[in-house]
């Protein structure tokens, strides 16, 4: 028994940040009809941007994760201002492939700036974990938690207590009667596409310290924010929220139960089984963000 809390308190912490990696992508998906190819590189964008904060100019540790998910909003922007903003109306299939392209080209630009070799970041916690009871979690993993909860309580309440999130939410819906009640369009893809990745690049911040940093951690990073929108529902954050969770917890008693070596396997089997009985995900939202 002891042995099975350990493994749901881990997949409960892994979870968190599973979760927001997938709330990131099903937002800019859901509203831009984007593949965001470039997700998992802003995850390693975030965790390179502590790493630098942090062990080149030491600075503070809570501050450098603050600045690096700022410097996300700002990446995100920039991406869809530059790559997808003049591809607007363009078919699906130009707009990948530029997506990859971009994908293909920061992956390089981290190997180039960084090296190939995984860095570690220092943080400010204890070294010896905090017991409760038969079971025990770093500070480190509590901090990651905690922070990645606020993060999704911040985004569910900007999707439904805001006048920007009603916007994000018509645009969602119809985006030429949004725009014909005056809805900025271009602006909510813009903010969309930069929120999004914000929620990657703290994903990736707050799990660098707890792993390690190098320039293909984004790779599965991608496939995972992938696998959690298509369980969860395109478009439902719920279901992004409980899919990251769910696949932290099948990765969690796969290792633990099954091997090691098999954890990112059993939350690709169990997405595929879910989509065996449910193709639309767990909670498919048709008509809206929420």
């Amino acid at each position: 028994m002891a042995e099975l809390l350990q493994h749901l308190l881990n997949a409960l912490i892994l979870g968190g940040t599973y979760a927001l990696l997938g709330i990131g992508l099903t937002l800019i998906f859901g509203i831009m009809r984007v593949v965001n190819f470039t997700h998992g590189e802003l995850y390693t964008f975030g965790a390179y941007m502590v790493f630098f904060f942090v062990m080149v100019l030491g600075l503070d540790f809570f501050v450098s994760i603050l600045l690096a998910m700022a410097l996300g909003v700002v990446l995100g922007a920039l991406i869809e201002f530059v790559l997808l903003r003049p591809l607007r109306g363009a078919d699906i299939d130009t707009t990948m492939l530029v997506m990859i392209g971009a994908w293909i080209a920061m992956q390089n630009l981290e190997q180039y700036t960084w090296s190939g070799i995984a860095k570690s970041i220092d943080h400010p916690f204890p070294l010896d974990p905090l017991v409760i009871g038969p079971v025990s979690v770093s500070w480190v993993r509590v901090f990651v938690f905690a922070f990645a909860v606020l993060l999704i309580a911040v985004t569910y309440l900007l999707i439904h207590r805001t006048r920007l999130g009603k916007a994000m939410r018509a645009t969602f819906q119809d985006r030429e009667t949004a725009a014909l009640m005056g809805v900025n369009v271009k602006g909510i893809h813009t903010l969309t596409f930069a929120f999004g990745s914000c929620l990657a690049a703290a994903a990736g911040a707050l799990l660098g310290p707890v792993f390690v940093v190098a320039p293909t951690i984004g790779d599965l990073a991608a496939l995972k924010a992938f696998a959690i929108v298509i369980l969860g529902g395109l478009g439902s954050i719920p279901g992004a929220t409980l899919g990251g969770f769910i696949l932290g917890l099948a990765e969690e008693l796969g290792a633990g139960y099954v091997s090691s070596g098999y954890r990112d396997a059993m939350g690709f089997l169990l997405i595929i089984l879910v989509l065996a009985f449910k193709p639309t995900g767990l909670f498919a939202a048709k008509e809206r963000i929420g």
